[in-house]
């Protein structure tokens, strides 16, 4: 992969791809999680497991319109996005089966190459944000956790074989801050040396993420 020689084309959201299907409760439960007690609709990452030919089809729709790397159905896939959900447990597995499932894909089509891009999302907590103006030193998660947090995701995103890593959707500067010293850690743990992409959110016309900060002062602080 020479990003030198061409452009390469990345595929689309797969949240707003997997609303055509009109998923029902009952196909994000499946058999495994038939009776987990709380309600797995909109959790999109469990449909690796339950749903593996929705996934699959998503991918190859993408394939079909052009893409040249594709993204794991793993955005949220990392143990503080998955609590809500009470499916923590089930972190690695996600991201396992997120990877094999883009990476088998990828390897069906003979026309070209096709890369899968490790997909880490930047959970609904942030490092720079108070949730409470009363408290503004108060944080939900710290550094640390986050990390942990991302840390696992990528690791096992990794061992299940994905071309690169893409930090995406990056709407707070400390959140990428330690999702990148995450991925660090691991692929000095693991010998690898996955390349790594960023994509951030502008939250306005004013050009500046939702925590303030310019492109430029994100693309300068990372």
């Amino acid at each position: 992969m020479n990003l030198q020689d061409r452009i390469y084309i990345l595929d689309g959201a797969t949240g707003t791809a997997l609303q055509q299907f009109g998923l029902t409760e009952a196909d994000f439960r499946g058999e495994e999680f038939a009776h987990h007690p709380i309600p797995l609709k909109g959790n999109n990452d469990v449909l690796n497991i339950t749903r593996p030919d929705v996934i699959r089809q998503v991918h190859q729709n993408y394939i079909d319109a052009g893409a040249d790397i594709i993204e794991t159905n793993t955005f949220n896939a990392n143990t503080i996005s998955q609590t809500e959900y009470g499916c923590v447990e089930w972190v690695s597995r996600l991201n396992l089966e997120g990877a094999r499932l883009a990476k088998e894909t990828a390897s069906a089509c003979k026309e070209r190459k096709i890369y899968v891009a490790g997909s880490i999302g930047p959970t609904d907590k942030s490092l720079t944000l108070a949730p409470d103006p009363d408290q503004p030193t108060y944080r939900i998660v710290n550094f640390d956790t986050l990390a942990n947090a991302y840390a696992s995701q990528a690791a096992a995103l990794i061992e299940g074989g994905v071309d690169l890593l893409l930090v995406e959707t990056i709407y707070d500067g400390l959140n990428a801050k330690a999702a990148l010293y995450a991925i660090a850690k691991v692929q000095e743990e693991k010998g690898t040396n996955l390349p790594v992409m960023l994509s951030a959110t502008v939250n306005d016309k004013s050009g500046r993420t939702l925590t303030g900060q310019s492109l430029e002062a994100l693309f300068t602080s990372l």
